[in-house]
């Protein structure tokens, strides 16, 4: 088997490379950028195989991914500012990496008789309700734009395609790239007391722990949707953030505030982003482990690399 994977600068891709290379499968990371541009930290992702591409570019994903010959493409690469998509000058941008350039993956994944894995997210729903969202739900209401062609980019793989997993993930931190956990400790150096929101709830996803599952997944034929967070139970930004704040031996306290008072953002969020993961063990998959160890996981090697 040989895997291409995209979007390894990000988070995810660069987990996905290392958990690829610790099972000997065979894989290619690729970016927009000429080289590798991510976490220099020794690991797999900063050493493999690397072509660049550009997911805009329908002639040159087509070319790239036949040159490669891949079996598999783990399509991780997205653009993931909420709050910029929301701005007319991006829009046009955004609908060509989400929508159009999945839509070229996906198109050159059937020519190639590839599968596909698709990362996705909880924003293609409405966020309303109580209830945890199923994977295969079709109620889609997308708040933001960002969740707008997020769907669009699941409707080009399902429509497209038969070999396919579409996984939807939520509130995701690694070690490679900007997430909420560096953003709260950062601010903890700075700050007596920080802000957070309590009335958006979900549950963390760590990437290392999330490529371990996205390759076992690839290496069956179990296709469709699911959904993939860490285990723990569903908690709100505030209680993250507090745990966060405990786990790394910060004394800035948190004040939990509603969306409303918050402000700020230009996009709206999802008050109900939880998750419904009972399909991965309906299809013999591990589930994620907690997220209380994720974290602790997580802040021990991010010591590691800094």
């Amino acid at each position: 088997m040989k895997v291409l994977v995209t979007g390894v600068n990000g988070q995810l891709g660069h987990d996905l490379m290392n958990e690829l290379a610790r099972r000997n499968i065979e894989s290619v990371g690729s970016d927009i950028t000429p080289q590798y541009s991510g976490i220099k930290d020794g690991s797999a992702a900063g050493s493999a195989a690397y072509v660049q591409m550009d997911i805009t570019d329908r002639d040159g994903v087509l070319d790239t991914i036949r040159s490669t010959g891949a079996d598999v493409v783990m399509h991780c690469a997205a653009w993931t500012a909420v709050d910029a998509a929301e701005d007319e000058a991006n829009r046009d941008k955004v609908y060509a990496v989400n929508a159009k350039g999945t839509d070229h993956i996906a198109e050159a994944c059937r020519e190639c008789d590839a599968k596909m894995l698709y990362l996705s997210t909880d924003y293609v729903f409405n966020g309303e309700g109580t209830e945890a969202w199923d994977p295969d739900c079709k109620d889609y209401a997308p708040l933001n734009y960002y969740g707008e062609t997020k769907l669009e980019g699941e409707k080009a793989v399902s429509s497209r395609l038969e070999k396919y997993f579409i996984v939807r993930i939520a509130w995701v931190f690694g070690l490679n790239g900007k997430n909420f956990i560096k953003t709260m400790l950062g601010l903890a150096d700075t700050h007596d007391s920080l802000r957070v929101v309590d009335d958006q709830i979900g549950t963390p996803t760590y990437t290392y722990d999330l490529a371990v599952l996205l390759v076992d997944m690839i290496l069956t034929e179990k296709y469709g949707y699911y959904h993939a967070t860490n285990e723990g139970g569903y908690i709100s930004w505030a209680d993250f953030a507090e745990a966060i704040m405990k786990e790394g031996g910060k004394s800035t306290v948190i004040n939990r505030v509603t969306t409303e008072e918050y402000g700020l953002s230009k996009a709206k969020r999802p008050f109900n982003s939880r998750l419904d993961k009972s399909k991965l063990v309906k299809n013999g998959f591990t589930p994620l482990p907690d997220w209380k160890d994720a974290l602790h996981r997580y802040l021990i090697e991010l010591k590691s690399v800094n």
